[in-house]
């Protein structure tokens, strides 16, 4: 849990204290934690560290669509008071930031230092960057990343693109790059949700009176009644980008027996390239949806779920922001504790404490896959009576 949020998620905030700088930084801009836990923007040192005023902001979050989706929270306090929001997103997140509340255009850019297909850096790249963001002409920018990122070489490309006020967490100095700096403990896990905000709150914005903080979509959704049925059925979505946070193929196959023979109507989605694991899993007793959907049109069919069964990955974050409860089949190579579906009910399973957590790791570091393939189908299915009963 992060000082700039704990105020958010439980007790135990450092509060009415400003983050010191290393020896030999200079102060630089920064931002006070409040009590309560929340950053307080009139605490801001530097010439433009001041609240923000109505004008084109740009919020960039740039890795893939789970990413993005947490991010709404911090868009709908920009939108709230911007005049104009563009979101910087990378290919992968680019759908979903057109589902979020807020955005008024969305700008894609293939980050070299996040992206995993990490494109060459090169004056031609960094150009195209530069040209979006002229074009979005935006007064201000907020750059959101998760722990393991850092925001100062994006924030070192929107000054050359002339961005006059830059806002984001970094536990490196950040010199001139950035206007308010919120520093946070990272031996804390706070929901990605709530980091971010706390950066837009950093900033000076606020969400609107009324809004709960949840994630959430543009509506209306797509019509996909055609495709599901009638609502009510259970989703199984087995696969992810990261092959460590999936579950075996043949578990997830079980498992779609069994919610039928515990009489759930089950539906088994994923994309085009996925369509061999979807026809697997679904078998005879599920509907086959691979690769017949759009991402808000996967968004519709999770919309008219009873439940989801997933690996922690975007989908599970999209079933929570239409409200849908969610099993997460959640291998701890990251923390659940940051990224775990936020705001809607939820069972993890899966062992939090296996050799892998922590890691990081893409592919699997240990034999076996033990983290998630400890898991049987039988305790899916609970989960999910135990959900929607």
């Amino acid at each position: 849990m992060s000082a700039a949020t704990a105020g958010r998620s439980g007790p135990g905030a450092r509060t009415g204290r400003k983050a010191r700088a290393a020896p030999g930084e200079r102060a630089g801009p920064e931002t006070r934690i409040a009590p309560g836990g929340q950053a307080d923007p009139k605490a801001e040192a530097g010439p433009r560290g001041r609240a923000a005023s109505k004008g084109r902001v740009l919020v960039a979050r740039t890795d893939n669509a789970g990413d993005v989706l947490l991010a709404g929270p911090a868009v709908r306090a920009v939108a709230a008071s911007a005049a104009h929001v563009t979101f910087l997103a990378g290919p992968h997140g680019r759908a979903a930031a057109g589902l979020l509340p807020g955005v008024d255009e969305v700008a894609e850019w293939r980050t070299p230092w996040i992206d995993p297909a990490a494109p060459a850096v090169t004056p031609g790249h960094a150009r195209a960057l530069l040209d979006l963001v002229a074009a979005a002409r935006p007064d201000e920018a907020l750059i959101l990343t998760s722990f393991h990122q850092s925001a100062l070489p994006l924030a070192l490309l929107l000054r050359l693109a002339g961005v006059a006020r830059i806002a984001a967490i970094s536990q490196d100095f950040p010199g001139a790059l950035l206007d308010v700096r919120v520093r946070v403990d990272e031996e804390r896990d706070v929901p990605e949700a709530e980091r971010m905000l706390a950066v837009a709150e950093a900033a000076g914005f606020a969400l609107p009176p009324g809004d709960d903080g949840a994630l959430a979509v543009r509506r209306p959704l797509p019509a996909v009644a055609h495709l599901t049925g009638p609502p009510g059925y259970v989703v199984v979505h087995p696969g992810a980008s990261v092959p460590a946070r999936t579950w075996p193929a043949e578990r997830h196959r079980d498992a779609v027996a069994e919610l039928a023979g515990d009489g759930h109507r089950v539906v088994v989605t994923g994309t085009a390239a996925e369509r061999d694991l979807t026809a697997y899993v679904a078998g005879r007793d599920g509907l086959d949806l691979g690769g017949r959907s759009t991402f808000a049109g996967l968004a519709a069919v999770l919309d008219g779920a009873a439940a989801l069964v997933s690996g922690n990955t975007g989908p599970a974050h999209l079933a929570a922001a239409v409200g849908t409860p969610v099993v997460s089949l959640f291998s701890p190579v990251v923390p659940a504790g940051r990224w775990a579906p936020y705001r809607v009910p939820c069972v993890v399973l899966g062992d939090q404490h296996a050799p892998c957590r922590a890691t990081r790791a893409r592919v699997c570091p240990v034999p076996g896959h033990p983290c998630l393939a400890s898991v049987g189908p039988e305790e899916v299915v609970k989960a999910v009576r135990e959900l929607i009963a």
